[in-house]
């Protein structure tokens, strides 16, 4: 993992007292089944689903990949939503300016970028619907990131759970002078709340 990410992580992993009690117990949820997974010897696979797939969702499928391997994990991370868009730049840039390289693999109108956190270490990512031939379609968590995919999709078939961790949308202060600063927030929460449920794994 390259310095400046993990410097990241060292901080928002001493930070945990940020998050509500709530919070936890739903976060601690996604732990227990994630350590059920691990003393079984089984695959870990976790789909963030977001409306359009274009936010929210590639932040969690990121910073999950990064967080467990902070704590020597290995995972597969994706992301998907009900319908397909794009990975938005604001998105992208904020990964940037947290120190991840994000390389841009094709110029179609849905580019699928390559998120790069660390020697041999990274992410896919490009927008997808939840019936895209590229995810699981068993064994697999379903992590709802925004409340309108937890409302719209009442049944993924093959996930093991559904667990809703609903994110504020920072697309509300896209083009506003708070823009930089909300998308870099939204990503550092996320962050942190992977780190804590990875942190709980042993």
């Amino acid at each position: 993992m390259n310095q400046t990410i993990k410097n990241r992580c060292e901080i928002l992993s001493k930070n945990f007292k940020e998050i509500s009690s709530e919070r936890k117990i739903l976060l601690e949820k996604l732990a227990n089944h994630i350590q059920e997974k691990l003393n079984s010897n089984k695959e870990i696979n976790l789909v963030y689903v977001c409306t359009h797939n274009s936010r929210r969702s590639h932040l969690g499928q990121v910073w999950a990949k990064v967080a467990a391997d902070f704590y020597g994990f290995t995972i597969n991370t994706f992301s998907a939503g009900t319908e397909a868009t794009a990975f938005n730049q604001n998105a992208i840039d904020a990964l940037i300016s947290t120190g991840f390289r994000v390389e841009k693999l094709d110029e179609t109108s849905n580019p699928k970028y390559e998120v790069i956190f660390g020697e041999g270490k990274s992410n896919i990512c490009f927008s997808k619907t939840i019936d895209d031939k590229t995810l699981p379609k068993e064994n697999f968590v379903a992590v709802m990131t925004c409340g309108d995919a937890d409302e719209n999709c009442p049944f993924i078939p093959g996930c093991d759970l559904r667990i809703g961790t609903t994110y504020f949308d920072p697309k509300s202060y896209d083009n506003t002078v708070l823009q930089n600063e909300k998308y870099t927030e939204r990503s550092n929460q996320i962050a942190m709340e992977c780190l804590y449920v990875f942190s709980l794994i042993k």
